[in-house]
């Protein structure tokens, strides 16, 4: 079966055919649904590459509709036309696609696939074309409207946790006492459901009930900590928020997640006034590897820069730096982080403002959040001195906060005009970064 591309078109034939009723139909459909699960890469390429290519729209089929369109005559055979013509450019598969949802493990079964076809390199129009059909029905069948909304704690069934535990994308949990630290009493954490995925979570957060904005992870996953009273909290921490179906890709439910969660805690502690995130920075490190070396001389004085090049063992300012970063105690030199502290803070803030061609953030962690109507609050050096905090962001986090009466005002404003929301704090911090890179003096290193 994995090499023979006119036994799997002649699967999804039969999966096409009216022949049978509905029952013969999803057994035709829960076969080409074994059948693709017995292959192995090979065999999903060739799979995929066939429902794409074979059962793409009929051009023919499209062209002819048009004809009837352009020639109607009258009202009443223009909406036949029309009819014609919206069914001649809906795809075959998608209606054979269609047919996995009326199966017990049909939707799961979709995302998957999904998730396979994301990984396919060289994918090409037809493949692309594929994944749109798929995006489009798993758009629609993942709606908000459908999605439960459910708590997770240490009495929630083992088989639950452990998926916990292996989908937990930004910190890893260590162990089953980690994660029981993590479901405490002053902890929450909450996943959404879908109805035909019952034991999968969709996405889930981490929630730290604390007083005051937390700016440190390493106080947050201390498992020596004492557990707080979580009626004398006045802050609620996002500290971590999982995506972990891969096939769900760009279908988006983090907005609904995040309010969802904000109104639930609101109801339960009425002691809570600030809600916030304690969130990684996960792509500054790559882009300070990339930026232009003038970007990252100017946030250094002549002295500066002179002592980052002995430190680092070379004449270049960035591959010195570059150097010193990757090194695993440096974070521990006090020396050396007073040195690096300023720059990296004013370089962190020139780099949340980076934009990509489209007018949003470099950052996706900010886009996520920008959109979701929150503002930047803080930027907390030394936030996570995890190896992946170091490797990531020189350690250093953000907070994100939700204002709930200004949540709806910032949406708006990211969207139309690409206006990003922040603190006076974190405003000083941005101006005294552009000031920085643009002083005449600081250029000539005599700032």
């Amino acid at each position: 079966m994995a090499g023979n591309r006119q036994a799997l078109e002649s699967l999804m034939r039969e999966c096409l055919e009216a022949r049978g009723g509905e029952v013969s139909a999803r057994m035709r459909a829960a076969e080409l649904g074994r059948a693709y699960l017995e292959l192995n890469a090979d065999g999903h390429r060739l799979f995929l590459e066939t429902l794409a290519d074979v059962f793409d729209v009929d051009k023919h089929m499209v062209d002819n509709a048009v004809s009837l369109y352009t020639q109607a005559e009258d009202d009443a055979a223009r909406r036949v036309a029309e009819a014609q013509l919206r069914r001649s450019l809906v795809p075959p598969r998608v209606r054979l696609l269609t047919q996995f949802n009326a199966l017990p493990e049909g939707v799961k079964f979709l995302v998957d696939l999904r998730a396979d076809l994301l990984v396919l390199s060289r994918p090409g129009p037809a493949l692309a074309g594929l994944d749109k059909d798929l995006k489009e029905l798993l758009t629609s069948w993942f709606d908000i409207g459908f999605l439960d909304l459910r708590a997770i704690t240490w009495e929630s069934p083992a088989a639950l946790l452990e998926k916990l535990i292996d989908y937990e994308a930004v910190h890893q949990i260590q162990s089953w006492e980690d994660l029981r630290n993590r479901l405490e009493s002053d902890r929450r954490c909450y996943a959404l459901f879908h109805p035909r995925m019952p034991e999968e979570p969709l996405a889930f957060v981490e929630v730290a009930l604390v007083k005051g904005i937390a700016r440190g992870i390493q106080d947050l996953l201390d498992q020596d900590a004492p557990v707080a009273d979580p009626q004398s909290a006045d802050t609620a921490i996002f500290y971590s928020i999982s995506n972990t179906q891969k096939g769900l890709k760009g279908v988006s439910f983090g907005d609904y997640l995040i309010k969802k969660v904000v109104a639930n805690l609101s109801a339960e502690l009425l002691g809570l006034k600030t809600f916030a995130t304690l969130s990684p920075i996960p792509g500054f490190r790559h882009w300070m590897r990339r930026a232009d070396p003038q970007i990252l001389s100017s946030a250094f004085t002549e002295q500066e820069q002179a002592g980052v090049r002995a430190l680092g063992g070379s004449d270049d300012t960035a591959q010195a730096l570059e150097v010193i970063l990757s090194r695993p105690d440096w974070q521990g030199d006090s020396v050396v982080c007073a040195a690096l502290k300023a720059p990296l803070l004013g370089l962190c803030a020139r780099y949340m403002m980076e934009k990509r061609p489209d007018g949003r953030p470099i950052d996706s962690v900010a886009r996520f959040h920008l959109k979701n109507g929150a503002r930047m609050e803080h930027l907390n050096w030394f936030g996570d001195t995890s190896i992946k905090g170091s490797e990531q962001s020189a350690g250093m986090m953000i907070n994100y906060r939700y204002i709930q009466d200004d949540i709806e005002r910032n949406h708006e404003a990211y969207m139309k005009d690409g206006r990003i929301a922040m603190s006076s704090e974190f405003k000083a911090l941005v101006r005294s970064s552009r000031d920085a890179g643009n002083s005449p003096f600081r250029r000539l290193g005599i700032g």
